[in-house]
């Protein structure tokens, strides 16, 4: 970058947010993947008209510009591998409640926890929870279409945007998506942007549906022997006509990782364990929890109730700390820990369960696996240390491997965290070419210099 764009960005923001010392420069230049890569500044926009300048700036003299918000991201999505300028969010902080519709206007760089807290201020619930809820924030989510527990019953990110303001990477301002609930005007061009990763325009603003906060909540802990039985009780559970509010798998090792950083009180010699939520009205709730813990302990399970609201805090803290915790596993060598989210139909969880150990086993790796079971949605995660090229050899064969079983499962490359970089080169087994042909289309139509995010998403 030329020091003259530099000195103009300075005078549009203000020295103090456009950064270029390396020390600055090196927080931004990875995310939760391997992929490492240096921006040549980090600017700090404050609203969307500095995003407009930041981009029209940018288009002129063709220069990638990579949108951030926490840098949570699984898949190199945030990394700026061609340089360029990161456009950081986290000064975009707004939340306003419209309590008489259900909604909130939210800024990008707000952070998820920060909202859900602002709507449970006022008896309302934003469904949406990743892992790194307490840390990414609302932009990042939009643009990755996250999940998270809550996804079994509430759905995904995109089910809760009703409206945003894009910026297209010319600088201009586009508005898609209503206030109403209901809103069929023309193509539905708010999804386009929904999961696009920040190759299509900037988010600056998004207008969120919320919920009543359900009256009760029922947590239940069940306690597995088998792997392979608690992959069908999970089946079992959907085909009986319940839909738990969360429906979450740990195996053994991501257990006994979680107790060594914890302490969150799972069972240290279970082979897997399910913690299983069921909410809303509060006799409903109840009959459901005793339905699940009749159709577990049928299975052979043995099953906790976690009914003082600590004690369901604290195992909840558990399962959220399962890749902090499993990162843990190897603190003498250079660990590496690649969690991947591939994912399949809810009845395909024991086969791809299965699947996973098959390829670990055939491969000789240590391989935690959690997630979201409700929902197809698995989190095999390799244990390693990126020193070892032989084994790093042998964990990037073991997850092609799984991710052609997904696919063959009927499944897909990524429930939620998203393709980035990291995941690109498989996209076509997934789409197709005529699919990678119609997404270039897109791509070239709303970004013909090809400056946001490049090299995400689309195989290079």
């Amino acid at each position: 970058m030329r020091e003259k764009v530099i000195e103009e960005l300075k005078s549009l923001l203000g020295a103090g947010h456009v950064l270029t010392a390396a020390e600055d420069l090196v927080l931004y230049s990875y995310d939760a993947q391997l992929i490492e890569a240096l921006p040549h500044a980090v600017v700090e926009p404050a609203d969307s008209a500095d995003v407009v300048a930041v981009l029209k700036i940018a288009n002129r003299e063709r220069l990638p510009v990579i949108s951030r918000g926490s840098g949570t991201g699984l898949s190199a999505g945030s990394v700026p591998i061609k340089g360029g300028i990161v456009l950081a969010t986290s000064r975009m902080k707004g939340i306003y409640i419209d309590e008489k519709n259900l909604t909130a206007m939210v800024d990008p760089g707000v952070v998820t926890i920060d909202l859900h807290k602002a709507a449970r201020e006022r008896g309302l619930f934003y469904p949406p929870d990743p892992g790194s809820y307490r840390v990414s924030t609302i932009g990042g989510n939009i643009a990755t279409n996250a999940g998270g527990p809550h996804a079994l019953k509430y759905g995904v990110t995109r089910n809760y945007v009703l409206g945003l303001e894009v910026v297209l990477p010319t600088g201009d301002v586009f508005n898609t998506g209503a206030a109403t609930v209901k809103s069929v005007s023309g193509y539905s061009l708010k999804d386009l942007f929904i999961g696009s990763e920040g190759t299509l325009g900037v988010i600056t603003r998004a207008r969120l549906r919320l919920l009543p906060m359900p009256e009760a909540c029922y947590t239940v802990l069940a306690s597995f022997d088998d792997i392979g039985t608690a992959a069908r009780v999970v089946s079992d559970i959907i085909a009986s006509g319940v839909i738990p509010s969360t429906l979450e798998y740990m195996d053994h090792v991501t257990i006994n990782a979680v107790e060594d950083y914890k302490g969150a009180g799972l069972p240290r010699n279970a082979e897997a364990v399910l913690l299983i939520e069921t909410d809303g009205n509060a006799k409903a709730a109840r009959e459901e929890a005793e339905r699940i813990i009749s159709l577990c302990e049928k299975a052979g399970a043995k099953v906790r109730h976690a009914d003082d609201p600590r004690e369901r805090e604290k195992i909840w803290e558990g399962r959220r700390a399962a890749l902090p915790a499993l990162t843990r596993i190897k603190p003498n060598t250079q660990p590496t820990t690649l969690l991947e989210d591939a994912t399949v139909p809810r009845s395909e969880v024991p086969e791809m369960v299965a699947e996973i150990k098959r390829i670990s086993e055939k491969y000789s790796l240590l391989v935690g696996v959690f997630g979201h079971a409700g929902d197809g949605n698995l989190h095999p995660t390799f244990l390693t240390d990126m020193r070892d090229a032989v084994e790093m050899k042998k964990v990037e064969k073991a997850t092609e491997e799984i991710f052609e079983a997904a696919l063959r499962l009927g499944g897909t490359l990524s429930g939620e965290h998203g393709i980035g970089a990291a995941k690109s080169k498989y996209l076509e087994k997934e789409v197709g070419s005529k699919g990678i042909e119609v997404m270039r289309t897109l791509k070239s139509s709303l970004d013909p210099n090809n400056i946001l995010n490049p090299g995400k998403v689309l195989p290079l």
